[in-house]
């Protein structure tokens, strides 16, 4: 007769049991690997003003990251997530100068609009059945012809007019693009936007049900839908939190620069899910943390950064990115069979 102490489900899980079957190891060793390599390649990597450098650049992909990886780990993808943030910007920017408003209000508006883009895609995707890569394509693809035919019309080129003596711009900056001096170093605010995402994303996976959902959703939504997950909302609500980050991001944008040029963007949206994998996430889905995510865009920041610091020749980034990406892909797929191997 079995007894209630052998009982599978209540054995104690080892740490190291535990270690292994986090997704995002395998990042951590590859960005420990990483930044080790910089440090001893260039001589000014390890400065605190590299560092918040780096951070800096890190932020930028990584606020992008975060709901890119929440929507894989549901088991879809967003093309358009990289020209949504330079529509953002654009609506933002555009709607204030044009209506003479206080920029804030731009910014409100920008972020309905920029949610109303999410909802559209995840709508579109529950409703027509079709992969997310034909509909979020056709999205990207709409946004690029929108954002330059909308500034052209309205501002008569391919720029936005500055909106920097509009009332409310001083204080609108301060919350999308202040810079934080702590001792002599300077660090940009995206960095807080930043880990704000990664511990709210992380909360919402590990300890809500929304968490579980979208899980069940990744992993296999006909069998999720069968024991009662809301399919339909919750990969709605995914694209949102994608057009949430691509709110952020595009307001930096606009604040930071205070024009925005309509072509930007393009491209973006592969270096937010080159991310997303490199953290651990599976393109098939069900799997991944917000955590990971953040440690893939820190390797794409200190590889970025790390080749100026080092003098190299710039040119060669994407070939360290795409090695760093199969590197990463192959490590994590060994993690994932080693930790299933000692379940």
């Amino acid at each position: 007769m079995t007894t209630l102490t052998s009982d599978e489900r209540l054995l104690r899980v080892s740490p190291l049991r535990r270690l292994l079957g986090r997704p995002e190891l395998g990042s951590v060793v590859g960005a420990l690997a990483v930044f080790v390599f910089f440090a001893l390649a260039a001589d000014s990597f390890l400065r605190a003003g590299s560092l918040s450098t780096v951070l800096y650049a890190s932020s930028t992909i990584g606020i992008m990251a975060v709901p890119v990886a929440l929507l894989m780990i549901g088991g879809e993808f967003d093309l358009s997530a990289g020209v949504m943030v330079t529509s953002s910007a654009l609506v933002s920017s555009m709607f204030s100068y044009q209506m003479t408003a206080n920029v804030w209000v731009g910014v409100g508006v920008s972020l309905l609009v920029t949610l109303a883009i999410g909802a559209f895609n995840g709508f579109m995707l529950t409703r027509t059945k079709l992969p997310s890569f034909i509909i979020t394509l056709g999205t990207f693809l709409m946004l690029t012809g929108m954002n330059l035919g909308f500034t052209k019309l309205i501002d008569g080129t391919v720029s936005t007019k500055s909106i920097a003596d509009m009332e409310g711009f001083p204080t609108a900056r301060d919350v999308f693009a202040s810079t934080l001096t702590i001792g002599d170093v300077n660090f940009k605010i995206t960095i807080l936007w930043w880990f704000a995402l990664v511990a709210v994303a992380s909360w919402i996976l590990l300890r809500t049900r929304a968490g579980n959902w979208i899980f069940a959703v990744g992993g296999n939504q006909d069998a999720a839908r069968a024991v009662g997950v809301p399919v339909d909302r919750t990969k709605i609500g995914l694209y949102m939190g994608v057009a949430f980050g691509a709110w952020i991001s595009g307001q930096h944008l606009l604040f930071s620069y205070d024009v925005v040029q309509s072509g930007e963007g393009v491209g973006n949206e592969l270096i937010y899910i080159i991310a997303a994998v490199i953290g651990g996430c599976l393109i098939t889905g069900g799997y991944g943390s917000a955590a990971g995510s953040a440690v893939g865009a820190l390797i794409f920041g200190m590889t970025s950064k790390g080749i100026v610091f080092a003098e190299w020749n710039p040119d060669w980034f994407k070939f360290f990115l795409g090695a760093m990406l199969l590197l990463a892909t192959l490590l994590n797929a060994w993690v994932r069979k080693r930790a299933e191997a000692t379940t």
